[in-house]
């Protein structure tokens, strides 16, 4: 049997099995859409958000892309992070990583990777702002690690800058931004960080002013 055909029965499967778990679970389903968290996660095939956290569809927004970046002329992703909060009014947003991410991985390494040299470079930018503390350490897997970890930092920290951000916290008070970290070789995750929706947390360079909030994007 092809893959492809093998995806098309699996999923007559699990469609047929929900049902008769719960005859009225995709009616309910197809009628709202009001999850608590937004996802924003790696591409990588191995870090699926549900599955992860144990969650059902529709309990998890999620984004994802090569390790779990958050650049502020990502179009994407400022639409998802928009949409998420201000018509889904989000309560939480995640930033995971994953040890051993391969694009963490590449962005240490100097290969000429073509169009994703571009996307790289963002990493290579939170490298460069922790270099001496990812090369104290001594093997290439404790680097790149390292380097996943400091990465979700950045991104969460990244997250705060936005507009959009910045202009929930005024109006309600949410979301709170989370770093976690996930270890493919045990299933678990680490938080690494968590920050409140208090506009202290940033930093005031990237503050904008509270009273242009209202009509900023």
């Amino acid at each position: 049997m092809k893959p492809y055909d093998k995806l098309l029965l699996q999923n007559k499967a699990w469609s047929e099995e929900v049902n008769e778990l719960d005859p009225s679970f995709f009616k309910k389903l197809s009628q709202q859409q009001s999850p608590k968290f937004l996802w924003i996660g790696c591409a990588d095939s191995r870090v699926p958000a549900n599955q992860i956290t144990g969650t059902d569809p529709g309990e998890i927004f999620v984004h994802r892309n090569i390790a779990n970046m958050v650049v502020h002329t990502d179009l994407n992703l400022l639409s998802v992070l928009q949409y998420a909060v201000e018509v889904l009014k989000v309560e939480h947003i995640i930033v995971c990583g994953h040890y051993g991410c391969g694009g963490i991985a590449a962005a240490l390494g100097h290969d000429n990777l073509g169009l994703i040299n571009k996307w790289l470079r963002n990493i290579k930018e939170v490298y460069y702002k922790y270099q001496s503390d990812i090369e104290a350490i001594a093997d290439e897997k404790g680097k790149i690690n390292k380097l996943v970890e400091f990465n979700v930092i950045e991104q969460c920290q990244d997250l705060i800058k936005t507009s959009i951000i910045q202009k929930a916290w005024k109006s309600r008070k949410a979301p709170t931004i989370y770093g976690w970290v996930y270890g493919l070789d045990n299933g678990l995750v680490s938080e690494l960080v968590q920050i409140e929706p208090d506009i202290e947390n940033v930093n005031p360079i990237f503050r904008y002013d509270q009273d242009q909030l209202d009509q900023s994007f």
